[in-house]
């Protein structure tokens, strides 16, 4: 499947390791930095949707998503793959909700959402609205503040931002593994005000009370591919 990530930000907030694994499924590991676990909260723009060698359905293609995101590896494996595990994805179309949810066994839910351009700088805005789910608000204007370049390897954003899979568990708790394939991400220094950023929290997810890294991507293309049971 074919994605371009747009107008993406990237704050990153290092979280107490306990706090994070206790809300892991069995079979996964939580990966960390230096000793240190991270959590990310993402806003962007999904646009181009398509599978390969299809056109792009405008219906279902182009949506704003924010999601929450942890490090981890997949347990029992002799070389376990370095990858994200989502503890939610908002969205909004419900069309791709539905789909995201019953293909990926990603935790996606329906929101009311907004992003726009504005004064330089993206304005993001996001409710939940999802039955029985959580609620989980956000508002942020963020922006890029210096030029593009490339995480240095072995550097925290390289750790943060390089991961070429995702981890996903269905109802019986079985882990799948996506992998995903794109260019290394074109990052940019960035400064953000956060209105409200209640969706980690509404997984018992508490962010402390710091500045967080912060990076934007204007675009990265991307291709991902189906999931499959992660191996024991």
């Amino acid at each position: 499947m074919f994605q371009s990530w747009q107008d993406l930000l990237f704050a990153h907030w290092p979280v107490p390791a306990s706090e994070i694994e206790k809300l892991l499924p069995s079979g996964l590991t939580l990966d960390r930095y230096a000793g240190e676990a991270w959590v990310t909260v993402v806003p962007f723009r999904m646009s181009g949707v398509r599978q390969r060698f299809t056109p792009a359905a405008p219906w279902v293609s182009s949506f704003p998503e924010l999601n929450v995101r942890t490090y981890v590896k997949s347990s029992g494996r002799e070389e376990p793959k370095p990858g994200v595990f989502f503890f939610s994805l908002d969205a909004g179309n419900p069309l791709a909700v539905a789909m995201a949810r019953w293909s990926y066994h990603l935790p996606y839910f329906r929101a009311q959402m907004a992003c726009r351009v504005e004064d330089g700088g993206i304005r993001y805005c996001s409710r939940r609205t999802h039955s029985g789910a959580p609620e989980a608000d956000f508002r942020a204007v963020y922006r890029p503040t210096g030029p593009v370049y490339q995480a240095a390897p072995d550097s925290l954003e390289q750790w943060l931002t390089e991961r070429y899979c995702l981890y996903s568990v269905d109802r019986d708790g079985r882990v799948y593994r996506g992998e995903i394939h794109h260019r290394p991400w074109p990052l940019q220094p960035a400064e953000a005000e956060f209105g409200r950023n209640w969706v980690a929290q509404a997984h018992g997810i508490f962010l402390p009370d710091r500045e967080p890294l912060l990076h934007f991507v204007e675009r990265l293309d991307v291709l991902a591919w189906r999931i499959e049971e992660a191996g024991e």
